[in-house]
């Protein structure tokens, strides 16, 4: 059997294969008013898609635990009921096309308050619709960026409590599975990186400070998470700086280890964001030996991402031993049936919905 279409348990949590949508921003909440980060239909269409196309695990984007915590005004959020109302029936819908719902919670930091992506992604003014963000230190992203307020310990605090709160809301929601998102420059990654943590108290300095705020969320994530539901953790494992004070993957696999040990069961191995100069060695496959790593030498579960786009490359990633399953983001939006072309290619059974199978079936 192909080993990407072998389920893989996490706690009591069985997923059906290998194949996870990764977590992708789509820049398409409404940015005020009521229906401010609430997903709509667009979402339900977007997601469901992926799991009736037969990935294993469906991924929210990165949703944001608080107001200031978006990237973007466009972004989802889950800080009332309103938007746990919403994500509510993306769950359902994902799961019931046999597919784990998952959410990804997230607060942007200092890259918080920008424009869509599209429109260049520029950080935008309070009178544009944006905000004061916030960070570990009064260190700005990129020369363009607002130099974000230093968080107080008390600040701090309530950072925490809005991820367990949010958590708590994704449970009620019906996910199954939760991630926190410790990467790409947001919040948790600028307190763990002296690239942008200058602080001098108790969350930052040595390696114990910096890495504070990630262990302390996660720990209030899984004081309100089922003890029989996996915790997820996504990482850049390196800032790709060179001769700076910087985040490097020998530090990621000693935090990978204090996760572990306080009850995150997978960690979802990306790289680099916190700085747009970062010179980053691009290629097919490019991070999954950052999962590798890992996962040798922390005894963690990883998930593998970054250019995986054929099938009998996520094959061998798998069957291997260096990563436990692979996440796909660009290559699921260019095909979102990839996983049941990856099924025939490797000799395993689509997935397909009812809906289409029996009509596949009786045309072969």
């Amino acid at each position: 059997m192909s080993a990407l279409f072998e389920p893989v348990t996490l706690r009591s949590l069985t997923v059906p294969n290998r194949i996870w949508l990764a977590p992708m921003c789509m820049y398409s909440a409404a940015p005020e008013g009521p229906e401010t980060g609430v997903a709509t239909d667009f979402h339900l269409a977007h997601l469901g898609a992926r799991a009736a196309g037969g990935a294993g695990l469906v991924m929210t984007e990165a949703t944001a635990v608080s107001p200031e915590g978006r990237i973007s005004p466009w972004d989802l959020g889950l800080w009332n009921d309103r938007q746990q109302e919403e994500l509510a029936r993306i769950a359902a819908l994902v799961k019931s096309h046999g597919a784990v719902p998952a959410i990804q919670l997230a607060h942007a930091g200092r890259k918080a308050a920008t424009d869509r992506p599209w429109l260049g992604g520029k950080p935008l003014s309070i009178e544009a619709g944006g905000w004061q963000p916030v960070g570990a230190s009064p260190v700005p992203f990129s020369a363009e960026s607002q130099v974000p307020d230093e968080l107080t310990v008390e600040e701090i605090q309530e950072v925490v409590r809005a991820f367990a709160e949010a958590a708590r809301r994704a449970l009620a929601a019906g996910f199954e599975a939760v991630e926190v998102h410790g990467a790409h420059g947001y919040l948790i990654h600028s307190f763990l990186s002296p690239h942008s943590n200058h602080r001098t108290d108790a969350y930052g300095g040595d390696f114990a400070g910096r890495s504070r705020l990630a262990l302390e969320v996660v720990a209030a994530v899984r004081e309100v998470w089922p003890a029989e539901l996996p915790v997820l953790y996504r990482t850049s494992a390196t800032d790709w700086l060179d001769g700076v004070p910087s985040w490097t993957v020998d530090d990621t696999v000693l935090l990978a280890k204090e996760l572990h040990a306080a009850g995150v069961d997978l960690l979802d191995a990306s790289s680099a964001g916190i700085d747009p100069n970062a010179k980053i060695a691009v290629g097919p496959g490019y991070q999954v030996p950052f999962a590798a790593r890992i996962r040798s030498e922390a005894g963690l579960p990883t998930g593998a991402v970054g250019l995986i786009t054929e099938p009998a490359q996520a094959e061998r990633i798998v069957a291997s031993g260096q990563a436990d399953v692979v996440s796909l983001g660009r290559e699921l939006l260019r095909d979102a049936y990839w996983p049941h072309r990856a099924a025939d290619e490797l000799g395993a059974e689509p997935r397909w919905p009812v809906q289409y199978g029996y009509t596949l079936r009786k045309r072969a």
